[in-house]
C-alpha cells in the first residue's frame, strides 16, 4: 500500500505557527485570523445584547431588505433550523419582524425594525475602535491592502472556489 503513495523526502506539515510552509497554511492562518476578530466584534456585540449569528442576519436585512428565511439561511451559513432560532431571538428582542409574502401563504420574509436598525448603526460605533485596534499593528495603508486582498481571495473575479 505504501508503494502507491508518493513519497517525498521533505514533507511540510501543517501547524498553527507563523512561517508555516505546508499547503494548509493559508487556511490555519484565516482560520486564525477569524477567530481573532470574532472575538473582538463579539466583544463590541455583547454589551448590546447580540451575537454575532444575529448581527450577520441584520447585516443582510439592512442589505437586501425583507429577504425570506430560506435565503437569510443561504445568505448567513446556516441551517433551516438555526435561522429559525436567530430569527426567533431577533423577533423576541423587537429587532426583526416576520411578514407574509404576497402571493405565498406559506412563506414569511423577515424584515427588520426602526429598533433594529438603530442596534445595527449602534453595533457599528461599537466596533469601530476595536477594529481600529485589531490592524493597528500593520503598517499605514496595511489594514486597506489587507481588506482588498481578502475581499478579492473570498470574491474572485472568475467566481472560482
Amino acid at each position: 500500500m505504501s508503494a502507491d503513495v508518493p513519497h517525498a523526502t521533505t514533507v511540510s506539515r501543517a501547524t498553527d505557527r507563523p512561517g508555516d510552509a505546508s499547503p494548509f497554511a493559508l487556511g490555519l492562518l484565516l482560520r486564525q485570523a477569524h477567530w481573532r476578530a470574532a472575538t473582538v466584534m463579539a466583544d463590541a456585540l455583547r454589551p448590546l445584547g447580540i451575537e454575532l449569528r444575529h448581527f450577520a442576519v441584520l447585516i443582510v436585512l439592512v442589505d437586501r431588505g425583507p429577504t425570506m428565511q430560506r435565503d437569510l439561511a443561504a445568505a448567513t451559513g446556516s441551517d433551516k433550523a438555526g435561522i429559525m432560532r436567530v430569527v426567533d431571538d431577533l423577533e423576541r428582542k423587537g429587532l426583526a419582524v416576520r411578514k407574509p409574502v404576497p402571493g405565498d401563504r406559506r412563506a414569511r420574509a423577515v424584515e427588520i425594525t426602526p429598533q433594529g436598525v438603530e442596534l445595527f448603526d449602534a453595533a457599528h460605533v461599537a466596533a469601530e475602535p476595536l477594529a481600529e485596534r485589531l490592524v493597528a499593528g500593520l503598517e499605514p495603508g496595511g489594514p486597506e491592502q489587507l481588506r482588498d486582498l481578502l475581499t478579492r481571495f473570498a470574491y474572485p473575479a472568475g467566481g472560482e472556489a
